[in-house]
C-alpha cells in the first residue's frame, strides 16, 4: 500500500506536468515560436515528464503527444515530431 507521502508527492508531479503542458501549449499556440522552436519546447516537456515519472514514456506519447501534435499542425501545417514511439496517424 502506498504511504500518503508518496501519494501526496505522486499529486504534485501530476500538477507540476499538468502546468507544463498548459504553459507549452499556450506558448506554442500565442507566441511566434518557429516550428521547429516549438517541436524543440515538446521533447523538453517530454523530457520533464519522464523525470518525474521514469518509465511512462508511452502514457506521455498517448495522452499528451496528440494534443501538441493537433497544436502544431493547426500552426505549422504536418509536423513529424519523427522519433517518438506514438504513430502519427
Amino acid at each position: 500500500m502506498a504511504t500518503l507521502e508518496a501519494l501526496e508527492e505522486e499529486d504534485r508531479h501530476v500538477r507540476q506536468l499538468r502546468t507544463v503542458v498548459q504553459l507549452a501549449l499556450g506558448a506554442i499556440a500565442q507566441t511566434d515560436l518557429g516550428p521547429a522552436e516549438a517541436e524543440r519546447l515538446v521533447a523538453a516537456v517530454r523530457g520533464t515528464a519522464l523525470r518525474l515519472f521514469p518509465g511512462k514514456e508511452l502514457a506521455f506519447d498517448l495522452i499528451y503527444l496528440p494534443r501538441f501534435r493537433r497544436l502544431l499542425a493547426e500552426r505549422y501545417g504536418p509536423v513529424s515530431l519523427s522519433g517518438w514511439s506514438v504513430d502519427e496517424s
